[in-house]
């Protein structure tokens, strides 16, 4: 039997949350789980999935992205785990790629695409934003910033290192996620900054973050109608935290100094 991935989905108001679970469990090739957090909200009776492979969680009170997703990863049952918004589609066997090229230390993200949600397929686009496979970081507020030039000259490399990744979907081993500590909450609030904070703790304790494309993804980029948002002040609150990591301060596990993630990777847009 092969090892169990668990898929971790944070959901709060989504309105394409069966439609992802269906997709999730129809592209998988191998053994799945899907645990599906119900963040303050609740389904309509058509919305359940009647599949036994899938779990919900629901909070009565929202409690935001990063606990919800800590909460699922402390219920799977698998060896791997992999979160992802509530409006995303897979490609066939995304999970039999993403396993066998991830090992115990690393953080892999698919190549990412954008979703067209009515019609549930790839959005068509004209412009030359996608595929999107790395991202940089923000030399202000330490964000992530798409990389195309990145993309464009390492497109042969289809298994490759980046420097940090949106956050709608990444997958890892359940023991990594637990010996980096899970998401702290208090330190960086509900949700802002979650990919970052992942990244840097993969990094900077001498693991890494890889984007596979062998495999894909597509997700809604939404612009209004918003599941999780900010509090007044939250994200101000989680870029003082995260600029810590500059100082080598924000966390006590890290063995490798921030510096050498940046050289790693530069030249970085914004970086001197």
């Amino acid at each position: 039997m092969s090892e169990l991935l668990s898929v971790i989905i944070p959901s709060r108001n989504e309105p394409y949350i069966s439609q992802t679970v269906d997709d999730i469990l129809k592209n998988a090739v191998e053994d799945i789980e899907v645990i599906v957090i119900l963040d303050g909200c609740w389904l309509k009776p058509e919305e359940i999935s009647k599949d036994k492979r899938v779990r919900y969680l629901h909070y009565a009170e929202s409690k935001g992205m990063r606990n919800g997703i800590n909460m699922g990863v402390a219920l799977a049952r698998g060896e791997y785990i992999m979160k992802c918004d509530a409006h995303c589609s897979f490609s066939k066997g995304y999970d039999e790629v993403l396993k066998k090229d991830c090992k115990d230390n690393w953080v892999v993200v698919p190549r990412r695409y954008p979703l067209n949600p009515v019609d549930w397929k790839q959005e068509e686009r004209k412009d030359t934003k996608y595929p999107i496979d790395y991202e940089y970081i923000d030399p202000d507020d330490l964000h992530g910033v798409e990389w195309r030039q990145r993309r464009d000259d390492r497109k042969d490399i289809m298994l490759d290192e980046t420097m940090t990744a949106q956050g709608s979907c990444w997958f890892t081993t359940k023991k990594h996620f637990e010996n980096f500590g899970g998401l702290d909450e208090e330190s960086y609030g509900s949700f802002f900054l979650e990919f970052q904070e992942i990244s840097f703790k993969t990094w900077l304790s001498g693991g890494k973050v890889m984007v596979n494309k062998n495999t894909s993804y597509c997700h809604w980029h939404k612009s209004q109608g918003r599941g999780y948002s900010l509090k007044p002040g939250e994200r101000d609150f989680a870029v003082a935290f995260i600029k810590k990591w500059r100082e080598n301060k924000a966390w006590d596990k890290q063995t490798v100094p921030f510096e050498d993630m940046i050289n790693r990777f530069k030249p970085i847009p914004g970086w001197e």
